[in-house]
């Protein structure tokens, strides 16, 4: 309560308190939080030029168009991830947090459209059979019926934003199998070219092409996903609004066991 009121330096700022305070009401604004001061400590904090380095780790953001309703993808291979990407997948009308404007477009978190983005990983990674390891922060299940409003809006909030990328899944083993199935047909074929018209090899070769697109240009075929649950010992609406050092220290050590407890039980 007192951070939502005051505000927390190094993430947040009520509208209230800023320049224009005798203008702000409810109805004349669209947010109630802006977040010039996480900014401030990404720059900070973060070295953008390491970060952005091709001999670091490929940095994909995702975030929601409010006008055109679609996911935006920030991805470090492609453009130069600066502290405004960052924080524009961070904007959330449901706590009143600010959008962020970049390149024209007014951002919002990538949660909702996506808070798993399987999609982009897919579409952005060229690696075939590629391994992918997925976080989960809202638990799936909950053993306990809610016990007043705030545990609710609190378990309707877990529903919402937990992983929905099944469907994704689903539709990377079917396509797994129609490259599979190509690719076998392409053999068969191409062991008897010598016997193939130059316009029936003009076709495989188109063939080839395609194929090549679809299962390493694209990378549409996964080999395995971990999917790594975090465990929720306290049911509290505004737990992801807790910024303080302990709280971020307790859920870094809790998010690495929750990670070795995930790989133990998937590799015995």
């Amino acid at each position: 309560m007192y951070s939502a009121i005051w505000s927390n330096p190094n993430a947040f700022q009520p509208a209230w308190l800023g320049p224009y305070t005798r203008y702000f009401t409810y109805y004349t604004s669209p947010y109630l939080y802006t977040i010039t001061p996480l900014k401030n400590t990404l720059n900070k904090y973060i070295d953008f030029t390491k970060l952005n380095s091709a001999n670091r780790p490929r940095l994909i953001i995702t975030s929601t168009d409010i006008l055109k309703g679609e996911s935006v993808t920030f991805d470090s291979k492609n453009m130069t991830i600066d502290a405004d990407h960052v924080i524009a997948c961070a904007g959330f009308p449901f706590y009143g947090i600010a959008w962020t404007e970049k390149d024209g477009r007014y951002l919002w978190d990538g949660a909702l459209q996506s808070n798993t983005p399987l999609g982009e990983v897919i579409d952005a990674s060229p690696k075939r059979d590629k391994k992918v390891y997925m976080i989960n922060l809202f638990p799936h299940e909950h053993k306990e019926l809610p016990k007043n409003m705030i545990e609710s809006w609190h378990r309707a909030r877990d529903i919402t934003h937990t992983d929905k990328t099944d469907h994704n899944v689903r539709m990377s083993k079917v396509i797994s199998k129609y490259l599979f199935l190509l690719r076998e047909m392409h053999d068969i074929i191409y062991t008897a070219e010598q016997h193939l018209d130059d316009k029936t090899k003009e076709r495989l070769l188109n063939v080839e092409s395609k194929y090549h697109k679809l299962a390493l240009d694209r990378g549409a075929l996964i080999e395995d996903i971990i999917r790594i649950e975090r465990r929720e010992e306290t049911h509290f609406l505004f737990e992801d609004a807790d910024f303080s050092i302990d709280t971020i220290k307790k859920l870094i050590r809790q998010g690495e066991q929750d990670a070795e407890k995930a790989l133990t039980k998937r590799h015995t």
